[in-house]
């Protein structure tokens, strides 16, 4: 069975002047306010396409972890994941950085190391990604 999910945007005026209201459909949040200055020039307020991204990939990327320490014998007691997805303006996305701090019993930092990299090749909003480099710093509580 598939599961699609859904989001729209609702975009007025040109890109430099203009702004829009993304909405996340499937799960009823929102809106989201989203416009260009705050994608090229950042804000404590507004939204992007790459938060959303890096909400994405962080979440995918959480659930791939906990997938694959729990099929190792050593279920996550906590993991915590920051996505930081890069946009230069005139070039685009260049890249998501995961950084993931987890508390799992029993397990070794070079497993762990070894176990999140797998995790991060195997998560779905990867290799839909796959287009930019994803980067990885993993360290045990």
């Amino acid at each position: 069975m598939s599961v699609t999910s859904e989001a729209s945007t609702t975009w007025t005026g040109s890109l430099f002047e203009g702004s829009g209201e993304v909405d996340l459909a499937t799960s009823h949040q929102g809106p989201f306010a989203v416009n260009w200055k705050a994608r090229s020039e950042g804000s404590g307020s507004v939204t992007t396409p790459e938060e959303l991204i890096a909400a994405a990939h962080s979440s995918c990327f959480s659930m791939a972890l906990s997938n694959a320490l729990a099929q190792n014998g050593t279920p996550p007691e906590r993991i915590e994941t920051t996505a930081s997805v890069t946009f230069v303006p005139g070039e685009g996305i260049r890249g998501s950085h995961l950084n993931v701090n987890a508390s799992v019993p029993g397990l070794s930092p070079e497993d762990f190391a070894r176990l999140a990299e797998e995790a991060k090749s195997g998560c779905p909003v990867s290799a839909a990604l796959a287009g930019i480099e994803i980067t990885l710093e993993a360290t045990l509580a």
